[in-house]
């Protein structure tokens, strides 16, 4: 098999236009490029070059295996580029739990960046809400969480917020009967039924009266408020990007509420460097 210098000959002198000139960009000799070139073609039985002019050009098959050289180099680059991040301790693999409370722009932006500089690295999101969140922290099965701002954290965990927030409103099914009412206040809340989250690892850490309904995500939540369930506490950006035209916003004091988001991590399961990017990228 031709090795990553002859390749690497055979690719800048394709690229470069001629032997002279990739041995320039390579630092070598040009009989050195000429005579990697001829033992490539040697080993693929191919002629590469057409050499009948004074400057050689790719033949038919030398177009065809231009191709599959770059994708070898572009192979061995990922390959060295892993192991070098692996032997500096870099994790294999990155686990993010985020809740469904807000769109981040800046997480998008974010991911992007990440992708380009550990393409090879394994990203997992996770979908969580409150409680259950944390306890994946906690139980090092996420690295990073990104989640609704709280009054107090387990001690073991870390936390800084995001400069970013988004809105919970409260919003009906345009055939519940609520959405007929202009004026809405906590009692009349109360004689319909709430859709309402509930952590799975904690349902029952506060009772709501009346009529209750619970999910453990929002878009569950939403799906029961558009078949006409109830009333649920739900992310604007979410209805809007799932719910548009099936949901009407309910006109209640104290409602929308801003929400605040926070990143989590651990102390006793610290993310590794690539988890420590991503966070630096979330909160500069």
């Amino acid at each position: 098999m031709a090795s990553h210098e002859v390749l690497l000959a055979f690719v800048q002198a394709a690229t470069q236009g001629s032997f002279s000139a990739a041995a320039r960009k390579l630092g070598r000799s040009q009989s050195t490029i000429s005579a990697a070139v001829a033992s490539l073609e040697i080993d693929l039985n191919l002629v590469l070059f057409d050499r009948s002019s004074r400057k050689p050009s790719l033949t038919p098959a030398g177009h065809v295996m231009l191709q599959r050289a770059e994708e070898i180099l572009a192979a061995t680059s990922r390959l060295e580029m892993t192991a070098s991040q692996l032997s500096q301790g870099v994790e294999p693999k990155l686990t993010v739990a985020i809740s469904d409370t807000y769109q981040s722009d800046r997480f998008e932006a974010a991911l992007g960046a990440f992708e380009q500089r550990y393409p090879d690295l394994e990203l997992e999101c996770l979908i969580a809400e409150c409680d259950d969140l944390i306890a994946l922290v906690q139980r090092g099965r996420a690295q990073v969480a990104f989640a609704e701002m709280q009054d107090s954290y387990p001690p073991d965990l870390v936390s800084s917020t995001v400069e970013e927030r988004t809105e919970i409103a409260l919003f009906v099914s345009p055939a519940h009967p609520l959405a007929a009412l202009h004026h809405i206040d906590q009692d009349v809340l109360q004689q319909h039924r709430e859709l309402r989250l509930a952590t799975i690892v904690n349902p029952y850490e506060s009772r709501a009266k009346g009529r209750v309904w619970s999910a453990p995500s929002y878009l569950m939540l939403l799906e029961m408020a558009q078949g006409g369930f109830g009333w649920a506490p739900l992310p604007r950006w979410l209805v809007e990007r799932f719910g548009p035209g099936s949901l009407q916003e309910l006109k209640v004091r104290g409602w929308p509420k801003p929400v605040f988001v926070d990143a989590l991590w651990s102390r006793q399961h610290p993310p590794g460097p690539a988890g420590s990017w991503l966070l630096h990228k979330m909160l500069e």
